[in-house]
């Protein structure tokens, strides 16, 4: 059956968000590789959402992150304005709470964060150049960083973690073409440089009367191809919207990473796999943190819909552009800047 065929015929009314296992991710056998593609296609196109196990970043690499997220998040605020992200042209740095609003309808993001792009495992923190053609044209510029006297050890702890889940996110790029039913290799040439973004995110607890317009994240969609999502242990917070319009949770699951797909595959699939609006609420009592990974095309690439993904009845949903230009317009709209 072909994909416009079987997106018609699926059943989007989900319940809850899939494991899937990664162990044969690498394996030599193309049959095993191929089983893992037709389940992930199958949560592609019905949820867009599902947890992965077995996906290969040690714990140690994760904890020594949340805790310089920790660190960085406990500075004085005028410390942590210093490298604000709208004194840089790309966005990167430190986003202070309720400085962004994914959701028009909202009235502010609760969380503050620090984000943060690719650069090369030889530079350093005063030569950052991030560029090996990763960020060129409308995303260009360098990584911002706090100091190493505020938070030491900062860039080089969350810079390990980033080349682990990018490392993943390329070994998910294949799997993600079989899905598609095209060769293996189909994204090579489309992702040579990492059009990745990674964000720090810190949640305060959400305290007194309660107004839906002020939530962690509003309601939105993602904006690359996907993002690599990890989730503090043992605090609910994020919720997937189906298509009767429920909100589904989808907490944390030990040992486990979410995947979701964003805008930048539901183009290019003129929505065969979904790029599934979500939202994140912290009424826990407690602090939270997460560190999502955004894993695009390369900025230059344009989305144009994939021939297997459109026909009579599925005409072009959208319009042709580059990721770069995708990207820093939802950035722009969201940070007001």
């Amino acid at each position: 059956m072909s994909l416009t065929n079987t997106a018609d015929s699926l059943d989007l009314d989900f319940k809850n968000v899939p494991v899937i296992d990664l162990k044969n991710i690498r394996s030599d056998d193309p049959e095993e590789r191929r089983k893992l593609a037709d389940d992930v296609r199958d949560a592609c196109m019905r949820v867009g959402f599902f947890y992965v196990k077995n996906h290969g970043i040690p714990d140690e690499c994760t904890d020594g992150t949340l805790q310089m997220a920790k660190k960085f998040f406990s500075l004085p605020d005028e410390t942590k304005m210093e490298i604000e992200n709208k004194k840089t042209p790309n966005f990167k740095g430190y986003s202070p709470l309720l400085s962004g609003n994914n959701n028009p309808d909202g009235a502010g993001d609760l969380q503050e964060g620090f984000e943060f792009g690719w650069e090369s495992p030889t530079s350093n923190a005063d030569n950052s150049d991030q560029n090996d053609g990763a960020a060129s044209g409308v995303m260009a510029g360098a990584n911002v960083w706090p100091s190493e006297s505020g938070v030491p050890g900062f860039r080089e702890s969350v810079l390990q973690y980033y080349y682990a889940a990018v490392n993943l996110g390329k070994a998910l790029f294949p799997i993600f073409a079989l899905a598609l039913k095209l060769p293996e290799d189909f994204f090579d040439d489309k992702t040579l440089h990492s059009a990745a973004l990674m964000k720090l995110l810190h949640y305060p607890p959400q305290t007194g009367p309660v107004d839906d317009r002020v939530i962690g994240i509003g309601a939105h969609t993602d904006w690359e191809c996907f993002t690599i999502l990890w989730q503090e242990p043992g605090i609910q917070a994020l919720q997937v919207l189906n298509s009767e319009k429920q909100w589904i949770n989808a907490p944390p699951l030990p040992g486990t990473l979410v995947i979701n797909l964003g805008d930048q595959f539901a183009r290019w699939t003129n929505d065969i796999f979904k790029s599934t609006v979500h939202r994140a609420i912290n009424r826990s009592g407690i602090r939270r943190y997460s560190i999502p990974l955004f894993f695009g095309t390369d900025y230059n690439v344009k989305l144009e819909p994939m021939p297997s993904c459109v026909s009579p009845d599925r005409p072009v949903k959208y319009e042709v552009i580059t990721a770069g230009e995708y990207v820093k317009g939802r950035l722009q709209a969201t940070y007001n800047h």
